[in-house]
C-alpha cells in the first residue's frame, strides 16, 4: 500500500477504544522539551534573519565591500542548497540528532567568523558557513516533526514555527538598528551565538530520546548517495555563477550565466521528485508551490524598504517597521489552518492563500503614486502574509503526510531546495531587471540621500521587479489548485 492510499484500518475497524488516552498536545508533558527546544531554534534563525538586513549595509560600508554586498546574501542561500540534500540524507541514515547539533554549531561559527571579520570576503565567508549550518538545521527539524510527532498534532508545531516568526519581525529590525548605531554592528552577530545554548539543552535530549536512529532500524544505516551529492554541490555551484551573472551586467557575464545554466538544470532534475517542474498532482506540486509561493514574496519583499526609503523619504528603520504587521499576520494565517475543523478545506483555502499572495504584490507598487498613503503598503503587505502563512505552514503539513517514514529526510531537503533556489533565481531576475532599470543608484539614498528628500531611482524599475513577481505568485495559484492526490 503506497503512503497516498487510504489505510485500512480508517475504513474496516468497527470498534473504537475509548479507554486509550487522548493525543497530547505540542506543550503535553510528552513533547514540552521538544517543542520548546525546536522552536527556540526557529526563533533564533528567524531573528538573525530580520536583524542582519538592517546592520548588513553598515558592515559593507565599514568593510569597504559594497561591491561585493549581494555576495553576502547569496553565499548563505548557495551553501544552505548543498547543506540541505546531506541533511535530508544524514537524517534519514542516522537520525536528525547529528544533522542538527552539527547545523546548529556552523550557524554559530559563521556568526561569530562575520562578527570578527576584517574584511569583507572574510565575513562573506561567514555567511556561507552559517548557510550550511541553516541547511543542515531546517531539514533536520522537519524530520525531528515527521518521527516525534503524531500526524494529528502537526498542524500545530507548524504553526508554533510560524509563531517564532513574530516577536523577531516587530522587534528585529528596530533591536539591530539600535544595537548597530550605540554598540556596533558586529554585536549584531557575535551576540546571539550565546543564546544557542538554550535551545542545546532543551531539544537534543528530547531528539536523542524520541527521534534519534535511522528511519528503518531493521535494515540499519544505509550509505549516502553519493550522486545525489554531486548533484547538490552543482546546484549550488550554478546558482552561484547566475547571482554572479545577475549582478555584473556586461556581455561577459553570459560566460559564467551559461556554465551555471548548465549545473543547474541537471542538478534540480535530478534532485526534485519527478514531475515537479510539470506540477503533477500530490507531492510534486506541493514542492513546485512551496518554490513559487516563498520565491516570489520574499524577492518582492526584499525590496520594498528599499523602495519606501528611496521613493517616499522615510528612513530605513521606519521602512522596515512598516513590515512588522506581517509577521502576526502570518503566524494568524498558520494558525487558522492548524484548525482541525479545517483541515478537509485545506487544499481550498491554499489556492485562496496564494490569490491574496498575488494581488498583495501586484498592488504594492501603487505606494509610487504620491497620493496614495505609505500606510496603506503595510496593509497590503499584511494581507499577503496572510496568504503566506496559509500556503506555507500547509506544504509543510502535506509534505510530511504524502511522505513515507524512510523519504521524510529526502523529500524535506527537495521541499527547502524549492524554496531557496526559488529565492536565489528570482532575486537575481529581480535585481537584474532593477538594475538594468537604473535601480542600482538607489545605495546612495540609503547611506544618505533619502535623509535629504533625494530619490536615487526610477519607479520603473520597482515596478518591473514587482509585477513578474506578481505574475508568478499568480502561477502559484493554478499549482495550488494541483496539490490534492485526488482531484
Amino acid at each position: 500500500m503506497s503512503a497516498l492510499e487510504p489505510r485500512d484500518a480508517d475504513v474496516t475497524v468497527p470498534v473504537v477504544d475509548t479507554t486509550a488516552p487522548p493525543i497530547e498536545g505540542v506543550l503535553g508533558r510528552t513533547y514540552r522539551a521538544l517543542s520548546v527546544g525546536i522552536v527556540s531554534v526557529v526563533l533564533l534563525i528567524a531573528f538573525e534573519a530580520t536583524a542582519v538586513g538592517t546592520a548588513m549595509p553598515v558592515a559593507a560600508r565599514e568593510l569597504h565591500g559594497i561591491p561585493l554586498y549581494a555576495f553576502a546574501f547569496s553565499a548563505y542561500f548557495t551553501t544552505s542548497l548543498f547543506a540541505m540534500v546531506l541533511s535530508g540524507q544524514w537524517a534519514d541514515r542516522n537520525g536528525p540528532l547529528a544533522p542538527l547539533a552539527s547545523g546548529i554549531g556552523a550557524f554559530g561559527a559563521g556568526l561569530l567568523l562575520s562578527g570578527t571579520a576584517g574584511g569583507m570576503w572574510m565575513f562573506i565567508l561567514g555567511r556561507a558557513v552559517q548557510g550550511v549550518g541553516g541547511g543542515l538545521v531546517i531539514v533536520a527539524l522537519y524530520v525531528v516533526i515527521s518521527r516525534a510527532y503524531p500526524e494529528r498534532i502537526r498542524p500545530a508545531i507548524m504553526a508554533a514555527f510560524s509563531a517564532a516568526w513574530i516577536v523577531p519581525s516587530v522587534v528585529g529590525p528596530l533591536a539591530a538598528g539600535t544595537v548597530t548605531e550605540h554598540l556596533g554592528w558586529r554585536w549584531v552577530f557575535v551576540g546571539i551565538p550565546v543564546l544557542i545554548l538554550l535551545p542545546l539543552g532543551l531539544a537534543l535530549p528530547a531528539i536523542r530520546r524520541m527521534a534519534s536512529g535511522p528511519a528503518d532500524a531493521a535494515a540499519g544505516a544505509q550509505s549516502f548517495d553519493r550522486r545525489r551529492l554531486r548533484l547538490a554541490l552543482g546546484i549550488s555551484l550554478g546558482a552561484g555563477l547566475l547571482q554572479y551573472a545577475g549582478q555584473d551586467l556586461r556581455w561577459l557575464s553570459l560566460l559564467p550565466a551559461v556554465a551555471g545554466a548548465a549545473l543547474l538544470v541537471p542538478a534540480v532534475l535530478g534532485l526534485l521528485p519527478r514531475g515537479t517542474v510539470r506540477a503533477t498532482r500530490g507531492l510534486p506540486a506541493v514542492i513546485l508551490l512551496r518554490g513559487i509561493s516563498a520565491g516570489s514574496f520574499i524577492a518582492a519583499e526584499s525590496f520594498v524598504p528599499l523602495m519606501l526609503v528611496t521613493q517616499r523619504g522615510l528612513t530605513p528603520t521606519l521602512a522596515g517597521l512598516s513590515l512588522a504587521a506581517g509577521g502576526l499576520t502570518w503566524a494568524l494565517g498558520s494558525y487558522v489552518l492548524a484548525r482541525p475543523r479545517l483541515e478537509p478545506h485545506r487544499e481550498s483555502l491554499m489556492v485562496v492563500g496564494m490569490v491574496l499572495v498575488a494581488l498583495s504584490i501586484a498592488a504594492a507598487p501603487a505606494v509610487l503614486i504620491e497620493a496614495v498613503p505609505v500606510w496603506t503598503l503595510a496593509a497590503v503587505w499584511g494581507v499577503g502574509c496572510f496568504g503566506m502563512g496559509m500556503v506555507i505552514a500547509s506544504t509543510s503539513v502535506l509534505l510530511l503526510k504524502l511522505s513515507a517514514p524512510g523519504e521524510a529526510g529526502g523529500n524535506s531537503a527537495a521541499l527547502q531546495i524549492s524554496d531557496g533556489l526559488a529565492n536565489v533565481l528570482l532575486l537575481t531576475g529581480g535585481g537584474a531587471a532593477f538594475a538594468a532599470l537604473g535601480g542600482g543608484t538607489a545605495g546612495a539614498a540609503v547611506h544618505g540621500a533619502a535623509a535629504d528628500g533625494a530619490t536615487g531611482s526610477h519607479p520603473g524599475a520597482f515596478t518591473a521587479v514587482f509585477l513578474p513577481m506578481a505574475v508568478v505568485a499568480a502561477v502559484g495559484v493554478w499549482v495550488a489548485g494541483r496539490v490534492r492526490v485526488t482531484p
